[in-house]
């Protein structure tokens, strides 16, 4: 896992919500972009701050996961 983006990589990221997400407040969320080798994630309300990003193997384990709970 990895805590960095640079900032040139973090501009050419495409950025996306859930569509689960709640539309009453679009705000409340995190946001997925997705990279060769790596699925970085962010907090939408503060785009800016910090992102993890992780390898796909481990996005889709938690993807998995988070649908059975």
């Amino acid at each position: 896992m990895s805590s960095e983006t640079s900032a040139e990589d973090a501009s050419e990221l495409a950025w996306f919500k859930s569509s689960y997400s709640d539309s009453s407040n679009s705000n409340e969320c995190v946001e997925v972009a997705t990279a060769p080798g790596a699925v970085h994630v962010r907090d939408s309300k503060n785009a800016r701050g910090p992102r993890i990003s992780v390898r796909p193997a481990v996005w889709e384990g938690f993807v998995s996961y988070a649908a059975q709970h």
